[in-house]
């Protein structure tokens, strides 16, 4: 049997000042020349963009460079393929959102009270995935990498943080994993697209499952 992995830290738990987790390679993240940062930050708009309009079935390379006001060549140049263009697009997400918890304002990030935390924690990932769902949905870890992907690692670590401090009597590792499931991207799809449950009705269902798990009153 195979060793099992550590838990992933949560952010405040690392040494020094932790770098935000890629979901890519990242070998076009360091070092980039001012010029080329900022074309690659207005390719990643423009897809932005496009998957707010049309879902991630409209982000084609050709589509990104039209909205971007580029040759398709320089798209293909800086991502290689539509794979590598919707995993950098939510590679570029997935760092917006960490560095809210690590450095953005309360109650996101540090200074509230933990379990004002929590709450804003799962609203925050819910909306997110109201924004972003279908290419959440296109760059979703098959069974054996979805609780070993870096991103859902560090997200359900700094869970698991607030757990601790909230309910420190509580198994907070295995609670994490609850409640990151009530969050999954593949769960919010099903209820919002296939029940049709409003999110408001997802987002105050996250609030009464928090105030449960810490014994607290809901926020009125």
């Amino acid at each position: 049997m195979s060793a099992a992995l550590p838990p992933f830290p949560a952010p405040e738990e690392s040494a020094g000042h932790p770098e935000l987790v890629q979901l890519g390679s990242g070998r076009d993240e360091p070092c980039l020349r001012a010029d080329a940062a900022r074309n690659r930050a207005r390719l990643l708009e423009a897809a932005a963009r496009l998957v707010a309009e049309h879902g991630a079935a409209g982000v084609t390379m050709e589509a990104v460079a039209a909205a971007a006001s580029v040759g398709k060549g320089t798209v293909f140049r800086r991502f290689g393929d539509r794979t590598g263009l919707l995993m950098a697009l939510l590679d570029h997400s997935e760092r917006k959102f960490q560095a809210a918890l690590l450095g953005g304002p309360p109650p996101l990030g540090p200074g509230a009270p933990p379990v004002e935390r929590l709450r804003a924690f799962g609203r925050a990932l819910l909306c997110r995935s109201a924004d972003e769902l279908e290419l959440q949905l296109a760059a979703e870890p098959g069974a054996e990498r979805r609780f070993t992907a870096a991103p859902r690692r560090f997200l359900r670590g700094h869970l698991t943080l607030l757990l601790r401090q909230a309910v420190p009597d509580a198994d907070c590792e295995l609670l994490a994993h609850t409640l990151m499931g009530y969050l999954d991207p593949v769960l919010v799809h099903h209820l919002t697209k296939q029940c049709g449950m409003p999110m408001e009705r997802l987002e105050a269902g996250w609030l009464d499952l928090v105030a449960r798990v810490t014994r607290t009153e809901p926020p009125r």
